[in-house]
C-alpha cells in the first residue's frame, strides 16, 4: 500500500512538472543555456557542494547515467517531454533545462534508487547495482551541473521539503 502511495505521489508530481519552466531569472532560451551551461560547470562551483563528491559523482554518472541524460546531463536531444513510440517519455536533460532541480534530494535519490515509474521512462532502478554511497555522489553531481540562479531556486525546494 505505501509502495501504491509513494508511486502515485510520484506520478503526480510528474504531472504537475510537465508544465513547469524555468524561472524568469533562471535564465533566457534553451540555446543560451545549453551554450553557458559547459562554462557555468567549470567556473562555478557551488560551496554547498564537496568537490570531491562532485568528481566521485562524475565517474558514476559517466559510467552508468550519461549513455541515456547525454555527456554533462544535457539530454540526448529532441523534446524530453514528447512520448517516444514506445509510450515512454525519454530520459530528460539533468542540468537546469528540464526539470530535476524542481525535485528535493530524496525524490532525486528515490528516482535513481527506484528507476522510473511503470508507463513513464525506460529509467533502470540502480538499487543493488550502485551503492547508496554512489547514489549520494550522483545526486551532488547532477546539483553541481545547475546554474546559480536555479541552485537557489532548489535550495527553497529543499528548504520546503525538510519542513513536512
Amino acid at each position: 500500500m505505501r509502495k501504491r502511495i509513494e508511486t502515485s505521489v510520484f506520478l503526480i508530481g510528474l504531472l504537475a512538472l510537465a508544465g513547469c519552466e524555468k524561472p524568469a531569472d533562471g535564465g533566457a532560451s534553451k540555446q543560451q543555456g545549453a551554450n553557458a551551461a559547459a562554462a557555468r560547470t567549470a567556473a562555478w562551483v557551488n560551496p554547498d557542494l564537496d568537490p570531491e563528491q562532485i568528481r566521485r559523482g562524475r565517474q558514476v554518472f559517466e559510467a552508468n547515467c550519461q549513455e541515456c541524460h547525454g555527456p554533462g546531463g544535457k539530454g540526448q536531444g529532441g523534446d524530453w517531454r514528447e512520448r517516444r513510440p514506445n509510450g515512454m517519455f525519454p530520459p530528460p536533460p539533468l542540468d537546469d533545462s528540464a526539470h530535476a532541480w524542481h525535485h528535493p534530494t530524496a525524490i532525486l535519490k528515490r528516482s535513481v534508487r527506484n528507476g522510473s515509474p511503470p508507463g513513464w521512462g525506460d529509467m533502470p532502478a540502480w538499487e543493488g547495482k550502485l551503492t547508496e554511497a554512489q547514489i549520494d555522489d550522483v545526486v551532488v553531481y547532477i546539483k553541481s551541473l545547475w546554474s546559480p540562479e536555479v541552485y537557489r531556486h532548489w535550495t527553497e525546494i529543499e528548504k520546503r521539503s525538510l519542513e513536512n
